[in-house]
């Protein structure tokens, strides 16, 4: 199964601070994305804990539709120490139209 048949477009409503709310539609690896960061709220996701191929390009894209995500950038240690980021929604998001 693809993962647009897995992931179908979805409408969700965006608010930005005072602003009226918009309508997104999202389908495949950024709805994913976009329901990750729901779920995880304030803590936010990380291509650590939520392994996805191409966090940067699902957020890339969040944003080009008017969702507002922050991006922190952390240090990590390990085997492979090194920096990777944290994306954390700032925007109210519900699924489907909401009446403005």
């Amino acid at each position: 199964m693809s993962f647009d048949k897995q992931w179908p477009a979805q409408a969700f409503t965006v608010q930005n601070g005072p602003d009226h709310p918009t309508v997104v539609i999202v389908k495949g690896r950024d709805r994913w994305a976009l329901e990750a960061l729901i779920r995880a709220g304030a803590k936010g996701c990380t291509p650590i804990d939520h392994p996805g191929p191409r966090w940067s390009a699902y957020v890339f894209k969040l944003r080009k539709q008017g969702v507002c995500i922050e991006t922190l950038h952390e240090s990590h240690e390990g085997p492979f120490p090194g920096h990777h980021a944290r994306y954390i929604l700032r925007s109210s998001v519900t699924f489907g139209r909401r009446a403005a």
